[in-house]
């Protein structure tokens, strides 16, 4: 005889199992930020450490050429913007007078204004910056962990993936065991798809950043564009904020509020398209995600994991997504998330 659930005692069931996996992944940051880090960029080696391997280098060798790349890419990236960087420096002492003189006519209007004294209002301003510079402490002591220990779980996760499989085996039972293959290659190939779409997205994003600085004839525009382009990695918050210093650079160095609102409308064009139109085109079609299910991941991701969710969500989606594909449990699962073009 079949026993039939109640559909309200299974929707209970998803309720408790959302809740108590929300529960474990915002308390436990710590642990999994670092380690899904290390995990992604693992699958993304995986393909170049197996090539090496087949070509008898020794596994702990190929892991450390694989890590090697990687530290090699950030290391270009990093000089390029420390080169443009260098180039801004010529104009920032000049920058930094008219920013001083700005902010002095700026307190002397707001005392003839508001009666607000220069001791008051420094006082005050100095009591927000305390808060603000413990904020950018705190929060460079966990990006130096997480970057700390991102390579060690991706070296060990390489080292030791056989091991990880035969777990899954086992966890996943006799009754999966024959999908969990495939369901392991899609998912290579699938984060493959998209870190190759990311940065189709970063380059596009930074084509158009600086083609647009250019037209109005800011300066450095290429370092702002590159900026931008890198910040990109943050959906949504990431370009507003990179927006911020040539916003104010237009400003001071013209003096003229019409610089700044083109750089703000440049900037509102690119969001707009990347948010709408780029970032849910190429990756969305990349990872095969909804992207009503990408958004619902980014503000889940902020709101549990903050920037490192917004960033490590969407392909762990893309995870969930694949596994739906040949799971016979999980098929509502797969109808809301999927892409349908």
């Amino acid at each position: 005889m079949t026993n039939h659930v109640p559909a309200s005692a299974k929707a209970l069931k998803y309720l408790q199992i959302i809740f108590f996996t929300s529960v474990i992944l915002y308390f436990g940051k710590t642990l999994f930020i670092p380690l899904f880090y290390g995990l992604l960029i693992a699958i993304i080696l995986f393909p170049v450490c197996k090539w090496l391997e087949q070509r008898r280098f020794p596994r702990a060798l190929a892991i450390t050429i694989c890590l090697l790349i990687v530290a090699l890419l950030l290391a270009g990236i990093a000089a390029l913007l420390i080169w443009q960087m260098g180039m801004f420096r010529h104009d920032a002492p000049a920058l930094i007078n008219k920013l001083q003189k700005t902010i002095q006519d700026l307190a002397q209007w707001i005392e003839t204004s508001f009666g607000l004294t220069i001791a008051n209002w420094t006082e005050q301003g100095l009591v927000g910056l305390g808060s603000i510079v413990k904020a950018v402490i705190n929060d460079l002591f966990d990006t130096v962990f997480i970057l700390f220990l991102v390579p060690i779980y991706t070296a060990l996760f390489l080292y030791h993936r056989r091991a990880f499989v035969q777990f899954l085996r086992w966890v996943t039972g006799e009754k999966h065991k024959a999908k969990l293959d495939l369901i392991l290659h899609k998912m290579i190939r699938t984060y493959f798809n998209y870190i190759k779409g990311m940065l189709l997205v970063y380059i596009i994003v930074g084509i158009l950043n600086s083609i647009g600085l250019l037209i109005l004839g800011i300066e450095h525009a290429i370092l702002f564009g590159l900026l931008c382009a890198i910040m990109t990695i943050i959906p949504y918050v990431g370009i507003v904020v990179s927006a911020l210093l040539p916003i104010s650079v237009a400003w001071l160095s013209t003096g003229s509020l019409w610089y700044p609102l083109g750089v703000v409308a440049v900037f509102s064009v690119v969001q707009y398209l990347e948010a709408n139109v780029i970032f849910p085109k190429v990756v969305g079609i990349q990872l095969g995600v909804s992207t009503w299910a990408m958004l619902v991941a980014i503000v889940a991701g902020g709101i549990l994991w903050g920037i490192s969710g917004m960033i490590l969500f969407i392909p762990l989606v893309a995870l969930l997504k694949i596994a739906s594909e040949d799971m016979e449990e999980w098929k509502p699962l797969h109808v809301i998330i999927r892409r349908d073009d």
